[in-house]
């Protein structure tokens, strides 16, 4: 072999390896907010640049927001299960029934105000009872978001009386439940959904956080920000951060070692501390635009979470009928909740 093919077969192969080691994957995740909004901002997408930056480029985080790349928040799960996208942002209450141990962690007052203790518990809770549930997906993170709270036209909420025959939007299940016994007449509806059905007078409020308040103009769009006393949320939202199985699996070893570093515990409460950033930038547009934040009294507070235990002592009567073992499952999410705040507390 003369030197000159020798040096060419050199460059040759040495071109190979080069390209052999930059090789890139290109993932597509989709969520169904704006990508303003608090867990984009200061979870997802951080989260992809940090995948990015750990596989030296090799893996190309792409976000979509607003489900740019087709289908309704509800199909979120079943478009990463086959594949139509190859991960995303998942509520699975968004289908009533078909993930009914993670309600769970959402019925009245079981977590936390603290969005990050809630996720710390809600990754927990999901170890435990969850993963046979999300098979047919790669789990990254499991979480929930910070306090839970009425925002309604007109005058805040004082009294139970007051939930009379308002027509609020409820996210989940279990919040449906919670209104209904508080004499509400809730209407499940995704949140992209929330807006309109306000400027149309579909409904007259609704349950959802500080921090979405402000992508969906909330601060234009009712007139006060009800909250109950203390320091449980009236209802919280179980989200999954997941990835298509086959494309998790068919990563090259290093690569998929990269999404494992960035999945788990921490992972999970990186995405509620999200939540917990974003309630205060929205409780600050809310008070910018005059509108009225308010606390219920404790004393009526007490009252609500009676009526909370009236529907998580139903619920654990409904699971049970249908063949769960509904007790242990409220009794372990709580044990989660007690274990979260108990390691942040202490600094574990």
């Amino acid at each position: 072999m003369t030197l000159v093919k020798s040096a060419a077969l050199a460059a040759l192969l040495g071109l190979t390896a080069t390209a052999s080691l930059a090789q890139e994957v290109t993932l597509r995740f989709q969520h169904f907010v704006s990508p303003n909004s608090a867990n984009p901002k200061y979870f997802i997408e951080p989260w992809a640049e940090k995948v990015e930056e750990e596989s030296n480029g090799r893996i190309k985080v792409e976000i979509y927001p607003f489900m740019q790349l087709g289908g309704k928040a509800p199909s979120q799960y079943d478009l990463i299960r086959d594949g139509a996208i190859d991960g995303g942002w998942v509520i699975p209450g968004y289908q009533p029934g078909r993930f009914p141990e993670a309600e769970a962690l959402e019925l009245p007052f079981m977590v936390p105000k603290s969005g990050e203790q809630a996720s710390r518990a809600a990754w927990m809770f999901t170890q435990d009872h969850l993963m046979d549930d999300f098979e047919d997906v790669h789990l990254i993170a499991a979480h929930m978001h910070g306090p839970g709270l009425v925002h309604k036209k007109g005058a805040s909420i004082k009294d139970i009386s007051d939930f009379a025959g308002l027509k609020l939007r409820g996210p989940s299940r279990p919040a449906t439940l919670l209104l209904n016994k508080l004499g509400a007449v809730p209407i499940g509806m995704a949140v992209p959904a929330f807006p309109e059905a306000l400027s149309k007078g579909v409904v007259d409020g609704g349950v959802i956080t500080w921090e979405m308040a402000p992508s969906l103009k909330l601060d234009e769009l009712t007139d006060s920000h009800t909250d109950v006393a203390g320091d449980m949320s009236l209802y919280n939202l179980y989200f999954i951060w997941a990835m298509n199985k086959d494309t998790y699996e068919g990563l090259p070893d290093d690569l998929r070692a990269i999404i494992d570093a960035n999945s788990g515990l921490e992972t999970s409460a990186w995405a509620g501390r999200a939540h917990d950033t974003g309630d205060q930038d929205g409780i600050a547009v809310m008070r910018d635009a005059g509108n009225e934040i308010a606390e219920i009294s404790p004393e009526v507070t007490e009252e609500i979470k009676a009526l909370g235990a009236e529907v998580t002592e139903e619920w654990i009567a409904e699971m049970t009928a249908k063949g769960l073992d509904a007790q242990t499952l409220v009794d372990d999410a709580r044990a989660a909740v007690a274990e979260a705040r108990n390691a942040q507390s202490s600094g574990g």
